[in-house]
């Protein structure tokens, strides 16, 4: 009996635990942090031997596999230990899509494939079985084992694509990429860079490739490296043979001359990059035969993610948006660039070697106040404090959402965006984006 072990009791591990069980393994999963109760109870009903708060080692390198969750580094002494031994280190994805025949379509990039995910999972439920996983919903092992659906949609971070072998998935999907997460990647953008790429690695020319034309990393990378799967770019600025464009204010995408056209005011999301959000899932769409009619209708009454630009509230005539999904600058640069009204921007939080310079002009033009919400303030009041005539730093989100109360006028928004990870003060980014929601509603 093969032994896996499994580095992470979270939601990723726990899936993959029952599915290692129900496929013959001998499964443990060690945490260095405390499982939840809710996973403890599902590994004591389901018979799996597990550990928190430690790493026992003799239970460990033992092992013929090792599942890593996602959020444990690679410097982490017990990751150091498995790959010293030998032991091969796969992750999720890797692991589950072994016991599947199921079309994958996996979305990785820096922004907007939590948005693509699910967009893209909206357009093709209507007409396919079909199941959301990886970084968002169930874990991807789980609905294997239970729900078995012909095709899944996976939004997969860099740090999942770091341990595959031979994960390969029919269309494969870049939305972009821009610095991020530096601190996994010896801070070399070129790692964070090839640590997205390997998506299309294992891909052939029977398979897909969808990606934007517009992004130079993406564009210079293409140029130097061989992707061998069919290319299929979306662009906002050239017109494209294959994939997807803009003319006359309308989608087009041709795939072996066969079009669709949308126009981008019928699109229920707002901003530049949901028109490319759009673009990217409707290619996927058309792809796998979605008719016609259908990728327009969801299109039009697809409702977004949570906690990205989502709107909360107007009270007196002031527009709560709740934006807490932007971790990085770049998420918050769409954020800003898409504000029609004079914003107070609540930023801040754990800095991942942030350059905010590209910020400047939207704050210059659109931002009348910005309220610090981190520990650490330092980096923001240095770049930002000259702009604004408001910049006030707090520590609670409570007091955050009180102070732009204060400061907003009828006819403004208040943003949180926070172009930072959420660590420092809250458990996660959801955490964050629902305190902000409950102080709204409390005010």
């Amino acid at each position: 009996m093969k032994r896996l072990v499994i580095l992470g009791g979270g939601e990723s591990g726990v899936g993959t635990a029952l599915l290692g069980k129900s496929r013959g393994y001998d499964v443990f999963i060690s945490d260095n942090g405390e499982i939840k109760k809710e996973y403890k109870d599902v590994l004591i009903h389901n018979e799996i031997t597990w550990e928190d708060k430690k790493h026992t080692e003799s239970k460990i390198l033992n092992a013929d596999v090792v599942m890593k969750s996602p959020g444990i580094p690679d410097k982490v002494t017990m990751v150091k230990q498995i790959r010293e031994q030998g032991i091969p280190i796969v992750s999720e994805i890797e692991f589950a899509s072994k016991f599947t025949d199921a079309t994958l379509v996996a979305i990785t990039g820096s922004n907007g494939k939590t948005t693509t995910a699910s967009l893209a999972y909206h357009l093709l439920k209507q007409d396919l079985d079909v199941g959301l996983a990886g970084n968002i919903g169930d874990s991807f092992a789980k609905q294997i084992l239970e729900e078995n659906h012909n095709y899944y949609v996976l939004e997969v971070s860099s740090f999942q694509l770091d341990d595959i072998k031979d994960f390969k998935p029919k269309i494969a999907i870049l939305t972009n990429i821009t610095p991020d997460h530096l601190d996994r990647y010896d801070y070399k953008f070129e790692n964070y860079i090839a640590s997205k790429f390997r998506i299309v690695e294992k891909q052939t020319e029977d398979d897909f490739f969808i990606y934007d034309a517009d992004d130079p990393v993406i564009e210079n990378w293409i140029k130097s490296n061989t992707i061998k799967s069919k290319k299929l770019p979306f662009s906002l600025n050239k017109i494209v043979e294959n994939g997807a464009y803009i003319k006359d204010k309308e989608i087009i995408i041709t795939i072996d001359n066969n079009q669709i056209t949308m126009p981008i005011k019928k699109l229920a999301l707002d901003g530049k990059h949901n028109v490319k959000n759009a673009m990217a899932a409707s290619t996927a769409a058309h792809l796998l035969k979605i008719r016609k009619q259908t990728i327009r209708e969801s299109l039009e009454n697809f409702q977004g993610v949570e906690h990205r630009l989502e709107n909360v509230l107007r009270i007196n005539k002031v527009q709560y948006i709740n934006d807490s999904k932007a971790t990085n600058v770049n998420a918050t640069y769409f954020a800003l660039e898409s504000m029609q009204a004079p914003t107070v921007w609540i930023v801040g939080g754990e800095d991942k070697g942030n350059d905010y310079r590209e910020l400047f002009p939207f704050v210059n033009e659109k931002v009348k106040a910005i309220i610090c919400l981190g520990v650490d303030n330092a980096k923001l009041m240095e770049n930002f404090g000259n702009m604004v005539d408001v910049i006030i730093e707090t520590q609670f989100m409570s007091e955050a959402v009180k102070i732009a109360y204060k400061v907003a006028s009828a006819g403004d928004n208040v943003l949180l965006s926070p172009a930072c990870a959420s660590f420092d003060l809250f458990e996660n980014y959801e955490d964050r984006g629902r305190q902000f929601k409950d102080s709204v509603r409390k005010l």
